[in-house]
């Protein structure tokens, strides 16, 4: 089992950036793959970027390719999310997920574990 937790959210300006990061517990964090959700007030919870277990694969959601990144440090426990040229419609409560020998994947069903999640807010 693993346990998460994010930060590096808060306020930012339209076309500004922040990295978020999320740290996991335990000693077998290369094995999992990694992922980022966000979820607006209202809306269903959406896929935004997803890294495989070893760091060789990732993918990223149409709606942030380009301006989103995000990688992984094994050695720190660590996977984060780089957001550049941010849009108000960014805003959104921002969820780190993790799956055991995962793909890194755009399905929820594919994370069980999952962190409390960091506030993104974007003002125009």
């Amino acid at each position: 089992q693993v346990q998460l937790v994010e930060s590096g959210g808060g306020l930012v300006q339209a076309g500004g950036s922040l990295r978020l990061s999320c740290v996991a517990s335990g000693r077998t964090f290369s094995s999992y793959a990694m992922g980022w959700f966000r979820q607006a007030p209202g809306k269903e919870r959406e896929f935004v970027a997803g890294i495989s277990w070893s760091g060789g694969r990732t993918g990223h959601a149409d709606s942030v390719k380009g301006r989103f990144t995000i990688s992984r440090d094994n050695a720190k426990n660590t996977v984060l999310l780089q957001m550049n040229s941010l849009k108000p419609e960014d805003t959104a409560v921002y969820y780190c997920a993790a799956s055991y020998l995962g793909t890194g994947g755009s399905r929820r069903s594919e994370y069980p574990y999952w962190g409390q999640g960091t506030q993104v807010t974007v003002s125009s």
